[in-house]
This record gives C-alpha cells, sequence and structure tokens, in this order.
C-alpha cells in the first residue's frame, strides 16, 4: 500500500495535545499506522479476501474471533494485495515486501490503525488523526482533532469526508482493546453522517463498543467468525506445503479435524511436524496437551476470560456437548445459559448448534487442555461432576452417557440400574470418536452382589471403542451366572448375549452377529410373534444364553428392535439394502419406546425407501428421524446424514436440484467428504471419494450417484462418470452389493452414452444379467440403444414393466421403461398407445413427486408430454408443470470434437491437468503422482502457458471447452 504509507507524515518527536497528567512527549509511531509485516510464509486465502472485498463495499465488516484465529495476518493479507482476491491462486504467499497494489481509482482510500493496550480517547484519535490525514491529504492544521474531538469537530470532520473524492477504508485491528466506550461514540457518529463515505474494517476479540445490534438490524454490518476463519482442508495442505512439511491428504483432515481449522494451533503443528520420524503417527496424537499448544492457549486464550466464564468451560468440558440446563447443573449457575451464548458469541470459544434448546462444543484442542485441568482436581470434586453429569443425562433420557458418567463417578447402583432398564440404547451405531477414559473397576464385592454391574463396564467400554476391555467385562460377568436365581439368571443371559451381539458387529464379525442375533431370538417370551433368523447362522451352535422364553410384549419389542437393527446394520455394511427389515425394528423399537433405537431404523429406512422410490415414505421417515431429540447437540451424525441423504435423493427425484444438494451438503461431514460435494460449477471436486465409504458403502454409493447426476445437470457429465467409476470399483469385493452395483453400472452407462461413446456404455452393460440389477441394467441398455437411434434393439431390450414382478423394481426404474415404452410407441406411429402408457407412468409417478425421469429425459419426452396435454389427462396441472419443467432442464452442451492447441500437452501435463480439477493442492497432486512438488509447479505453468491461461480455474474450463478433459 504505498500510496497509504508515502503519504503518512509523523513526527515521531511531535508534541500532542495531551490530558492532564499524560507525559509531555506523546510520539506516533509509524508502525501502528502500516500494515505489520505477518510471520513468514503467509497462505493467501481467497475466499476470505474476497468475503472481505465484499463487505467493505458497506458501512462495517467486523472480524470477530479469539486470539490465534489469523485476523491481523488477514486484514494485512488483504490490504497488501489491494483487495485482489479474484486473481490471488489458493496457496500463493503474500508478498511482505513494500511492492504493494496501489488502490484504483474505483476503490476507497486505505488507512490503518492498529490499536494497543492502554490507548484512551484521546491517544486513540490522535492515531485515528493521523491515520485518516494519511487518507483524505488534510493538512496539519485541518478538521482532524489530535485528541478525542468535540460535537462540533465531529461535524466538522463528517462533512470534510462526505465531499471527499473517494471514500476513506479505515483498518482497526485489535479495536477491542479500547476499554472505554466513550472512546468510540465519534466513530459512530461519523458512521451515521458521513454520507457512506467512511467504511471500517475491524478486527477484535470479544467485549467491543459499537453498536453492533443496531448495524444488523439495519443490515450494515459483515461479520467474519472463527467458523470461516477456520482453515479447510485445502488451506491447511497449502499451509503445510508452504512450511515444506507435506502430510498425506488423510492426515491433512484429520489435523484439520483436531485442531478445528484454528490458524495459530495449524502453524504450530505446520513447524513442529517438518522434524517428526512418523508425521502421520504425530499428527494422530496431536492435541491441545502438546506444550507449544498448551503454553499459547493459557498465554494468549485462557487470561482473556474472567475467573467465572473460565471455571464454567473447565467444568462443561467433563461432557462433549452442553446445553444450559446442562451446564446448570455441572456448576450451579443460574445464567449459564447466557453465558454459553456469551462464549458461543463475541467470544467464539464455542460453537453452537441452532436447535431448541441450542447445544454448545468447545473447540477441540481448548477441550483437551481443559480436560487435562480437570484430572487434576481433587477425586471427590471430580466424581461429583460426574455424578452431576449422570443424573442429568439420566433424566434427559440419554442413557448411554449416563451410563459412562455414573460409572466415572462409582456410583454403581445407578450403573447396573442404568444398563437393565435401558440395555438396547447403549450400542453404540456410529463410529465417532469418544472422549472417555477407562472408568475405575468396580470393587470385586459390587460384581458379586450385582453382577450387571459388570454387564455395564462392558457395555460402557464397547460404546467407547475399548473391545477387548468390553470382552474382559462380559467374561468376568458370565462367572457369575450361575449363582442367580432363575428368573434373574433368565435376564442375565439374555443381556449378555445382548452384548456379545454388539461385540460382534463393533468387531465386524457378521457371521457371530448372526451367530448371537439367532441365539439372542430364542428367548423370545412364549407365544410371540415368529421372527426370520438369517439363514446363514447355525442353528446348533452352543450358547450360555436361556431357551425359555421371558418377559412379556415389552422385552419382545426391545429383541426385535434390537436384533433386527444389528442384522440390518450388517446387511447393510456388506452393500446389501434391507429396507423392509429396517422398517419393521423401528416400528419394534418405536412399540418398545426405544428413541435412539428407533432414530436408527428411521434413518436407514428413509435412505432405502428413497432408493425404492417411496418418496413420500422416505421423507417422512427423515424428517421423523431428524426431528428426534438423540440427533441434539451433534449427536448421531450418522444417523442423521443418512436422514439428510434421503431427502437429498427424493429432491432430486423430484428435480428439486438446489435443494437435493444442500441436503447432501448437510450429509457431508459426517461421511467425510472433503471439499466441495455439490457438483456444480463452482466445484472441481469430482474425484472426492466419502472416508466413510469402507464403513457406509450404501450411504457412500447413494451419494455419489446423487453428485454424478448433479454434475451432469450442471454439464460436466465426465465429473460424474469418473465419480460413479470409483463408486463401482469400492463395491467390486462386496457380493451382497449386487442391486447397488446394478444403479452404478446403469448411471454410468447412460452418461457414457450421453457423452457419445456408446460402445463403452454398450461393453459395461454387456453379459448383465444378475437378477436384482437385470431390471435397471435392461432398461439402460434401452436407453442407449434409443440414443444410438436403433429403436428396435432399444425395443428388444426394454423388459415388461407391466409385469407383475415388476412391481418389486425400485419406482425410478419402472418408470424410465414405462417412458421408455411410450417413446418407441410414439416412434412406431401408435400415437394412442403412446397416450395409454404415458397415463399409466403418470399414474405410477404422481403420487410420489417423481419428475426428474421426466424433467431431465431426451428432448422428445417434452414433446409427447405436450401431445398428451393436448390428447387430454387426468394429470393435467401435474403435465403442465412437466411440460414447462422439460423445457427448462433437458438442454445440453453438444459434443463437438476437440479442438487444437498450437503447442500440443504432453502426456504428463495431461495427467495433471485433469488433476487441476480436483480440490487437490500442488502438494497432494506430487504425492498422487510420486513426483516433486516443484515438477509438478513446473508442469502446471506450462499447461497455463499453452492454455493461455493464469489461474487453475480458467485452465480447467478453457481444457473442457477443447474438451481435453
Amino acid at each position: 500500500m504505498p500510496e497509504q504509507r508515502n503519504r503518512v507524515r509523523v513526527e515521531t518527536a511531535r508534541q500532542v495535545d495531551t490530558a492532564p497528567g499524560r507525559p509531555a512527549e506523546s510520539p506516533l509511531l509509524a508502525s501502528r499506522l502500516t500494515p505489520a509485516v505477518p510471520p513468514e510464509p503467509v497462505v493467501a486465502r481467497p475466499r476470505l479476501l474476497r468475503r472481505l472485498d465484499e463487505g467493505s463495499a458497506g458501512p462495517v465488516t467486523l472480524i470477530a474471533a479469539p486470539a490465534g484465529w489469523g485476523k491481523t495476518t488477514l486484514l494485512a493479507s488483504w490490504v497488501r494485495l489491494g483487495g485482489a482476491a479474484p486473481d490471488v491462486e489458493p496457496g500463493a504467499v503474500v508478498p511482505d515486501s513494500g511492492d504493494l497494489s496501489v488502490p484504483s481509482e474505483a476503490r476507497p482510500v486505505p488507512a490503518w490503525l492498529s490499536v494497543e493496550v492502554g490507548d484512551d480517547g484521546d491517544r486513540l484519535w490522535a492515531y485515528l488523526a493521523a491515520a485518516l490525514r494519511s487518507a483524505t491529504g488534510s493538512a496539519e492544521d485541518g478538521p482532524l482533532p489530535d485528541r478525542q474531538p468535540r460535537p462540533e469537530q465531529l461535524e466538522v470532520l463528517a462533512a470534510t469526508l462526505a465531499a471527499a473524492d473517494r471514500p476513506v477504508l479505515l483498518v482497526l485491528d485489535d479495536l477491542h482493546r479500547v476499554a472505554d466506550p466513550a472512546a468510540l461514540t465519534g466513530l459512530e457518529f461519523l458512521l451515521r453522517h458521513a454520507e457512506q463515505r467512511l467504511r471500517l474494517v475491524i478486527g477484535a476479540r470479544a467485549g467491543l463498543h459499537l453498536p453492533l445490534h443496531r448495524l444488523r438490524l439495519a443490515g450494515e454490518l459483515t461479520e467474519i467468525g472463527p467458523d470461516e476463519l477456520a482453515f479447510t482442508d485445502d488451506e491447511v495442505a497449502d499451509l503445510l506445503t508452504a512450511h515444506a512439511a507435506a502430510l498425506p491428504a488423510a492426515a491433512v483432515h484429520q489435523l484439520r479435524d483436531r485442531t478445528g481449522g484454528w490458524p495459530a494451533a495449524l502453524r504450530i503443528a505446520a513447524l513442529a511436524v517438518r522434524g517428526q520420524p512418523d508425521p502421520e503417527r504425530w499428527v494422530g496424537q496431536f492435541g491441545g496437551d502438546q506444550p507449544e499448544i498448551a503454553g499459547y492457549l493459557h498465554e494468549e486464550v485462557l487470561p482473556t476470560l474472567d475467573p467465572a466464564e473460565e471455571d464454567l468451560l473447565r467444568r462443561t468440558a467433563i461432557v462433549d456437548t452442553v446445553c444450559a440446563d446442562l451446564a446448570e447443573a455441572l456448576t450451579g449457575r443460574a445464567d449459564a445459559g447466557p453465558a454459553l451464548a456469551a462464549l458461543a458469541g463475541t467470544g467464539g470459544l464455542l460453537h453452537r448448534e441452532d436447535t431448541r434448546p441450542p447445544w454448545y462444543r468447545c473447540e477441540p484442542l481448548l477441550a483437551d487442555l481443559l480436560r487435562a485441568d480437570l484430572a487434576r482436581l481433587p477425586a471427590d470434586e471430580l466424581r461429583d461432576l460426574h455424578a452431576r453429569a449422570a443424573d442429568w443425562y439420566a433424566g434427559d433420557g440419554r442413557p448411554a452417557d449416563a451410563l459412562r458418567h455414573a460409572l466415572a463417578a462409582g456410583r454403581w447402583d445407578l450403573a447396573g440400574d442404568l444398563f437393565v432398564a435401558h440395555w438396547p440404547e447403549l450400542t453404540r451405531y456410529d463410529r465417532d470418536p469418544v472422549h472417555a477414559p477407562a472408568p475405575m473397576t468396580p470393587p470385586a464385592e459390587v460384581i458379586r452382589a450385582d453382577p450387571e454391574v459388570a454387564l455395564a463396564c462392558a457395555a460402557e467400554r464397547a460404546y467407547a471403542g475399548d473391545l477387548p476391555a468390553a470382552s474382559s467385562h462380559l467374561r468376568t460377568a458370565a462367572d457369575h451366572a450361575a449363582g442367580l436365581p432363575v428368573p434373574r439368571r433368565d435376564r442375565f443371559l439374555r443381556l449378555v448375549t445382548a452384548l456379545e451381539v454388539s461385540v460382534a458387529r463393533l468387531s465386524d464379525d457378521p457371521a457371530e452377529v448372526r451367530a448371537a442375533a439367532a441365539r439372542l431370538l430364542r428367548t423370545r417370551p412364549a407365544g410371540a410373534t415368529p421372527t426370520r433368523v438369517p439363514d446363514s447362522a447355525p442353528t446348533g451352535a452352543a450358547s450360555s444364553a436361556p431357551t425359555a422364553g421371558g418377559g412379556g410384549a415389552a422385552d419382545d419389542a426391545d429383541l426385535r428392535a434390537f436384533t433386527g437393527t444389528a442384522l440390518g446394520l450388517v446387511e447393510l455394511a456388506d452393500g446389501a439394502l434391507p429396507a423392509a427389515r429396517f422398517v419393521r425394528a423401528r416400528a419394534a423399537a418405536r412399540e418398545a419406546g426405544r428413541p435412539r433405537t428407533e432414530l436408527v431404523g428411521a434413518s436407514r429406512a428413509a435412505l432405502l425407501l428413497a432408493v425404492r422410490g417411496e418418496l413420500r415414505a422416505a421423507e417422512q421417515a427423515a424428517r421423523d428421524a431428524l426431528g428426534m431429540p438423540p440427533c441434539r447437540g451433534w449427536s448421531c451424525r450418522l444417523d442423521c446424514a443418512y436422514a439428510y441423504l434421503a431427502l437429498a435423493l427424493v429432491a432430486q427425484l423430484r428435480d428439486q436440484p438446489e435443494e437435493a444438494a444442500a441436503n447432501l451438503a448437510l450429509a457431508g461431514p459426517a461421511l467425510g467428504i472433503v471439499g466441495g460435494w455439490i457438483g456444480g460449477p463452482e466445484t472441481d471436486a469430482g474425484d472426492d471419494w466419502p472416508a466413510a465409504a469402507a464403513d457406509e458403502p450404501v450411504a457412500a454409493t447413494v451419494a455419489a450417484l446423487c453428485r454424478a447426476k448433479l454434475h451432469r445437470d450442471s454439464g460436466d457429465p465426465a465429473a460424474g462418470q469418473r465419480l460413479l467409476v470409483r463408486a463401482r470399483e469400492a463395491l467390486a469385493d462386496r457380493p451382497s452389493a449386487t442391486e447397488l452395483a446394478g444403479l452404478l453400472r446403469g448411471a454410468e452407462a447412460e452418461l457414457r452414452a450421453e457423452r457419445g461413446d456408446l460402445d463403452a456404455a454398450r461393453d459395461l452393460l454387456a453379459g448383465a444379467a444378475d437378477g436384482g440389477s437385470e431390471p435397471v441394467l435392461a432398461v439402460a441398455a434401452a436407453k442407449v440403444e434409443l440414443l444410438a437411434g436403433d429403436a428396435a434393439a432399444a425395443g428388444r431390450a426394454l423388459p415388461g414393466w407391466q409385469s407383475p414382478a415388476a412391481t418389486a423394481w425400485p419406482l425410478p426404474v419402472r418408470l424410465d421403461a414405462g417412458l421408455l415404452d411410450a417413446l418407441l410407441a410414439e416412434r412406431a406411429g401408435d400415437g394412442r398407445r403412446a397416450g395409454r402408457i404415458l397415463e399409466q407412468v403418470l399414474d405410477l409417478a404422481g403420487p410420489q413427486g417423481c419428475r426428474r425421469v421426466f424433467t431431465r429425459a431426451e428432448p422428445p419426452v417434452r414433446d409427447l408430454l405436450a401431445a398428451h396435454l393436448d390428447a387430454g389427462t387426468a394429470h393435467f396441472a401435474l403435465v403442465s408443470d412437466l411440460v414447462r419443467g422439460a423445457g427448462r432442464s433437458t438442454a445440453r452442451p453438444a459434443v463437438e470434437p476437440r479442438d487444437t492447441l498450437d503447442e500440443p500437452l504432453t502426456e504428463r501435463e495431461l495427467t495433471i491437468l485433469r488433476y487441476l480439477q480436483s480440490i487437490l493442492s500442488n502438494v497432494e497432486i506430487a504425492s498422487e503422482l510420486s513426483l516433486s512438488v516443484n515438477t509438478v509447479k513446473t508442469h502446471v505453468r506450462n499447461i497455463y502457458r499453452k492454455l493461455d491461461a493464469t489461474r487453475r480455474r480458467e485452465a480447467v474450463r478453457r481444457a473442457r471447452e477443447l474438451r481435453l478433459i
């Protein structure tokens, strides 16, 4: 910013009029009137630079976050780059010299002021006067006071700013250091009366004395907080590359997850990881107990809190997430709710989930530090905190959390009672990490008197992922079964068997899950409705489970819900689509009053029903799942992801792409999806793949199908095709995934055919006659032949969609087949038959709201619908809407032959060009190709030169125009 720097005239020995008691000499430091040079290297973050550009067009932009979130670095980078975000590549290094961009005539004149501790009103305005003089060119004796101005002086200054040729952009860094609210009233006056010729960009922590609420209501405030300041995976990779500390993509994601994207922690990690012999292992152990991190938090973050706030954070760190009622129970503070809201708002130390009531969670590294502090409390005080948490969770219907804290508190009676009463709810259904050290082992005399306590310990350890410890507790409990009276022994052995089911499922042992489930089902009460046992379950397996029934209807519902859910999850993990099993398990869980188990059944059933095309039932199940209490407070994220994924598929089949993309993005975090997910024109993430794909193949495949169709609809079928290939490869070793694999092959074949690669599409479908996947592949084959112009071949390939067996097909497949049948009839000149078939297809599609099959079909479908509208239909409103939708949705760019370049790309450059479409940074591309980063950068420069491009996105766009990718 040389324009500003050259016009800053600071007489360091100049005496300023001072208030009584101030030293006679009050020099103004030039260093406070120019952006500080941040520590090297600084990585440019274009998304935030754009946010600042957009915000600075308005009156006030506020960057509010705790220490270490990169406020000063971001502001200095933005000022040094002159707001040139659109031309800054991700990962570029910001210059540290004075060779800065001079603002154009269209830009405001910038001024900078770094506020320091101890600045009162007079001192602040002395510096403000110097900064504003540098921006406006005012003389020393102009209308700029060197101390806190009087009202008449403010009016003159406001008039001067309003008459200026260009607005003044005043950057105030660390403005929270001004403790006197009166010192800032003059700035508020100028904002209101300078006719928008003064714009403020403020960096601050909490406690800013400005009328923020009024500015928000007036729409005059742009806010950037910790959520936006947090580094993305790509920015973490760029930062590591700048520090010569490359990590694999999975480790980069893990580091970002462990730090919450906190810039200070990431810089510390980048400096430390370079000297590690095993960087990936080091990242896995990185936490708030690292000396550098703990020191920074103790010196920079915690001192900004008053003792009451620090005590609130420390006591609530005993739980992973907290709401106002829970915080009140843990601390005894009646004002816990407002205190949490303040820490999540301007404090930025807590993340808030917008539910009713709101839930909060602490930044990961700060939570690590606070838990370490908790561990140093006296044992009695720590047990009291756990006991308070256990009582609250038990009363709130969260038995798993209640059990963990009851055991930690040594409340053995409560732990045993919780397990016996809530055992179906105490198994783990997701793979999120549980921050729970092993509780103390109950005394031997407690186990002898109440062996159910040992079962409670086994359930808690299984939930925490410590399966060896769970098995050990299970064996200890089984040793005490013989001494129990018969009714209690039968119940006890039933609970042992239920835990065996859980441990087997969490150990990824499907055969043992089926065997244990079969044993458990044999304990159902006499006269209960039979439940099908999987064929693979051994019928004569030795077991300690009782053979006589026990309990009543509630026990039977618990067994049906628990075993049905466990068996359904095993089948789902193998790639099968057991919709009916989850529907039955959900009904049983509701009958038994088990909300956590019901949530699993509802969320999985929602997705599987959506795959079948039962959209109304799927939507209802998904919304029911998201409305259940267990979904609050960042709990059950995987279950919520299934529900959001179901809603995404429902929206897509109804041709609501924006809603589909939004729900797909909501499902992404729990599935480990990194980077852009929507697949629209702003994302080049066609090669993204969910990290949870190995554990959740059905969810990953459905997400891939949805995203591939979004790519296709946005004009990028190549990205969709790559994603489908990746998904199909991931299912190759899952023999139960025939139906899923068929859906993928059919979708991929259609994309290949639409791109003109008819032979590849036919090869993909050749010889595919597996029972479950035959209809979808046959319909896809008919589509391919119709695209090829061979109506006769299409008719031969088309399966009988009106046969009784076709009622078992997924509805979208049946609708595709019916619409193809109508098109073939129309081509054959049999318009009346085409109309009859189309009416039958509409009869099937109407109740579920399926629109995509019509609106995204080939252009002749619109003509067919328009003719049907003229001929008369019982679905007049629907067909009218579909005619409009089909005309709007079916246009796609025609495939043209490739143009030529003056200098063709080499094979290596073409390979790297394909990677440039992804979100991978240069260091990740180098890792993928086993090249050095400098080699990749050289190839990228050559690609830009040959394509006449200056940025990655421009190069990709140019390559697509030339059909190079």
